[in-house]
C-alpha cells in the first residue's frame, strides 16, 4: 500500500526514532509498503519517520544512481542493485574527506542543495531477520546511508546548509509545509489550512 509522505514541518520529522524489536507489530507489512511507497516516488531511501512513525527503521535501493555516466565502473557496480532495510542502526564512525553532493528529499520535494558529509561510515544495524551486521560504506552508498539515517536522528539535510542558505530556502519551505507544491506522489502537509 502507498503511504502518504510526511512534509517538511511536522514534528515527526524532527524527533530522534526509537528502536524496536522483532516484536514490532506487522513489521514485514511496513517495510513492504515502504518500498513500495518509495519506488512510487522515485526515491532512492525512505525512513519511517517520513511515513509518521518515529522508529528507527529505514530502506536503500541505490539502483538508480548506477545508471550515472559520471561515476565509475567500480561505483556504478557497487551501486546497482543495492537494497537493503537498516533496522535500529548506530553509525559508529565517519571518516575520511568531506564532499559535497546535490542531495534532495522526498519530504522536501522541488528542493536540492549541495551538503557535505564524510566520505566513509561504519554502521551496525539489524536487517528484516533482526539479524546483527556492522559494515563499512564508502561513497555514494554511504551518503544514501547518512543521508537516511539523519531522519532516524531527527535531522534533515536541509539542517546541514549554510545560514545564508537556509534563509534564502525559508519561503520555499513554508510552501511545502504548506502543500503550496504540485507533487505527483501521495503527501500530508502539517500547516494545510483546513476549509471551513
Amino acid at each position: 500500500m502507498i503511504l502518504p509522505i510526511i512534509a517538511y514541518g511536522d514534528p515527526v520529522l524532527r524527533r530522534k526514532a526509537t528502536d524496536i524489536t522483532k516484536a514490532y507489530p506487522k513489521l514485514k507489512e511496513l517495510l513492504v509498503n515502504m518500498w513500495e511507497t518509495m519506488y512510487n516516488a522515485n526515491g532512492v531511501g525512505l525512513a519511517a519517520p517520513q511515513i509518521g512513525l518515529p522508529i528507527r527503521v529505514f530502506l536503500v535501493d541505490t539502483t538508480p544512481f548506477s545508471e550515472d555516466e559520471d561515476l565509475s565502473d567500480e561505483e556504478q557496480k557497487a551501486l546497482n542493485g543495492f537494497k537493503k532495510v537498516f533496522i535500529n542502526a548506530k553509525i559508529e564512525e565517519e571518516s575520511g574527506e568531506d564532499w559535497p553532493f546535490n542531495e534532495g528529499c522526498l519530504s522536501i520535494p522541488d528542493i536540492r542543495e549541495d551538503v557535505n558529509r564524510k566520505d566513509t561510515i561504519k554502521i551496525t544495524y539489524l536487517d528484516e531477520s533482526f539479524k546483527s551486521h556492522t559494515e563499512t560504506y564508502n561513497g555514494l552508498l554511504a551518503r544514501v546511508i547518512q543521508h537516511e539515517y539523519d531522519h532516524i536522528e531527527g535531522i534533515l539535510f536541509t539542517d546541514k546548509l549554510s545560514s545564508l542558505k537556509k534563509r534564502l530556502l525559508k519561503n520555499r519551505l513554508d510552501k511545502i509545509s504548506k502543500g503550496k507544491i504540485n507533487i505527483d506522489y501521495k503527501m500530508r502537509f502539517p500547516n494545510i489550512k483546513k476549509a471551513r
